[in-house]
């Protein structure tokens, strides 16, 4: 199932996306939130009518940096013996359609796609064999990186933190299951030209061993989002560009960038 949230006259609500032509799928409005026993309700509405939102609002956002070899090589980096994360806070977290905000602050802005796992439940010390039980559904997400500022300071609050470097959407897709995520087909385009493409089986440390990393050392809470690192590829972005993450078996990710006013 696809699930999206979404806004509609005022009202926030999720739905169960139907359909597969983009300019005929439909919203089947949830009663409840999809984190618990929900229904269908019947009432469906048009995505063309709705504002798609960030499909969760995460409490938090842990990222995995440098898990693709080509991508540390690309940029000099080693590549970690161990999963390397950060965080990005909610206030950097935008939906489908949403504009990325160039900062002030930066020269270098830079996109990343990375498959992003769902939590879908409290956990804390995930063993490895039920990571599957503990992960929600999967979605797009676009880690866009100052890397000028990642390069200069040494920690990397700034530079992957900032409003609206956190895209995620269009929808959590719930029904791969883990072996199938582990494999999916991750690109990236910038103005209809492809810049990114990779597959998450090229990962170094898998879905499974970031998920049981971090949650040896926090609470994982329904609607946290881990982002799982990037393919090689990445590369500058400029004002009026439109970045569009796809990944196979979820759909595609499309923000343009602006600059901040």
């Amino acid at each position: 199932m696809r699930i999206a949230r979404f806004s509609i006259d005022g009202n926030v609500a999720f739905g169960a996306v139907e359909g597969d032509k983009p300019d005929e799928l439909v919203l089947d409005i949830i009663k409840g939130i999809p984190f618990a026993d929900f229904e269908l309700s019947g009432t469906k509405v048009p995505v063309s009518k709705v504002r798609l939102l960030p499909p969760v609002l995460p409490n938090k956002v842990v990222a995995f940096g440098r898990n693709y070899a080509e991508h540390a090589k690309e940029l000099g980096n080693e590549v970690p013996d161990a999963p390397f994360a950060f965080f990005k806070p909610s206030t950097s977290v935008i939906g489908p359609g949403d504009e990325i905000q160039y900062p002030t602050f930066t020269e270098d802005l830079h996109h990343e796609a990375e498959l992003a796992v769902v939590i879908g439940r409290m956990c804390r010390e995930v063993p490895r064999e039920r990571v599957a039980d503990v992960i929600f559904g999967y979605t797009c997400a676009n880690d866009v990186t100052a890397r000028d500022v990642q390069k200069r300071e040494k920690q990397w609050a700034r530079a992957k933190g900032f409003d609206t470097s956190c895209p995620l959407g269009p929808w959590v897709e719930t029904d791969l299951d883990l072996a199938t995520a582990s494999d999916l087909t991750v690109q990236l385009t910038v103005n209809g030209e492809q810049r990114q493409l990779g597959r998450t089986s090229e990962m170094i440390h898998p879905i499974e061993d970031l998920i049981v990393n971090i949650s040896e050392a926090m609470t994982l809470l329904p609607g946290d989002v881990i982002l799982t690192g990037t393919p090689a590829g990445v590369g500058p972005l400029t004002v009026g560009d439109e970045v569009a993450v796809t990944i196979e078996g979820i759909g595609t990710l499309t923000n343009k960038v602006v600059k901040r006013g």
